[in-house]
């Protein structure tokens, strides 16, 4: 019963995840909404949406390391998993100046995450000032790039253009169903996740924050991997990249800091002593790979995807040893 849940659980997250967006996008456009504003709040929200119902429910269950695990662990595999299979199809190479603000902002908030996962205890004063820094990082962004045709700009745009209907696709109760629809099946899919990876923490003898940064991190995050695998085939890997990137961003920003304001969370000292250290390592060596040009090829995709097996491999040795 619990494998059922986890993946009746997975199931209901990645499809949700995709009308959720699909839906919400159609909306968007239908009322006029410019696409740099879709790309920035509806794509990135619409896609770290499994993410935020997960953490949320765990931590309302008391999990607070499955909700922690659960951020920790999806951004190092956006980072290692995603966009190493991502490179594996289709080489990444992307215009640093599209990254000039996006990559700061990544830094910054691993780092903050960082200082607040140390201290051991993410605080509603710590989670309020996380959901301010992410409407910061909204406002300055939509303002510096509205009627602009800059690199970043187009890169929001085209996160649009994966998952938009086309002109004569837009219908009004169509998207009104897939939004709502989308909604409800990420809702259930969390607590069925929740639900079976909590189960399986108690009957494996392990700690959920390990459940939450290998099976439950994966699987929130197959919306970005699902958009990304999308994005390589058709050789748009910088659209891959940028959604990366905001998906980490809001992760922290977001869903860390709603948690934490539904609910402080106690930190594992497992987190603490190892995940954040890896996160923080593939945040710095992606940033440097993207903002100084390099070209990350198929073979360092597929380093990244051996350096991903070797850190669950890590963890799950770890627990059950």
């Amino acid at each position: 019963m619990t494998v059922f849940e986890i993946a009746l659980g997975l199931v209901l997250l990645v499809a949700g995840g995709d009308v959720l967006v699909r839906g919400s996008v159609g909306l968007a456009k239908r009322f006029g909404i410019s696409e740099l504003l879709i790309g920035l709040v509806l794509v990135g929200f619409g896609t770290s949406t499994p993410e935020l119902m997960t953490s949320v429910l765990a931590a309302l269950n008391g999990s607070a390391g499955l909700a922690v695990g659960n951020v920790a662990g999806s951004n190092i595999a956006n980072i290692l998993l995603i966009l190493g299979l991502t490179a594996v199809i289709s080489p990444l190479l992307v215009d640093p100046k599209a990254l000039l603000r996006d990559g700061p902002a990544n830094a910054l908030a691993a780092l903050a995450f960082t200082g607040l996962a140390l201290s051991g205890l993410i605080g509603r004063e710590a989670g309020l000032i996380l959901i301010l820094a992410l409407a910061v990082y909204l406002v300055v962004t939509y303002r510096m790039e509205k009627g602009t045709h800059t690199p970043s700009a187009e890169l929001h745009r085209g996160e649009v253009q994966l998952v938009a209907p086309k002109a004569g696709q837009l219908n009004l109760l169509l998207d009104l169903a897939m939004a709502f629809g989308g909604l409800v099946m990420i809702l259930g899919g969390a607590h069925f996740l929740v639900s079976g990876a909590t189960s399986l923490a108690q009957a494996a003898g392990i700690s959920d924050a390990v459940i939450g940064v290998t099976i439950v991190a994966v699987g929130t995050s197959l919306p970005e991997l699902v958009t990304s695998v999308i994005a390589a085939l058709k050789r748009q890997t910088d659209i891959a990249l940028g959604n990366i990137l905001g998906s980490n961003l809001f992760n922290i920003l977001g869903i860390l800091g709603i948690t934490a304001v539904i609910t402080p969370l106690q930190v594992p000292q497992e987190i603490m002593s190892f995940d954040i250290w890896v996160l923080l390592g593939a945040t710095v060596i992606l940033l440097v790979f993207a903002m100084t040009g390099g070209r990350i090829c198929r073979r360092e995709g597929a380093i990244m995807l051996l350096a991903y097996a070797g850190y669950t491999g890590y963890v799950l040795h770890n627990a059950f040893g």
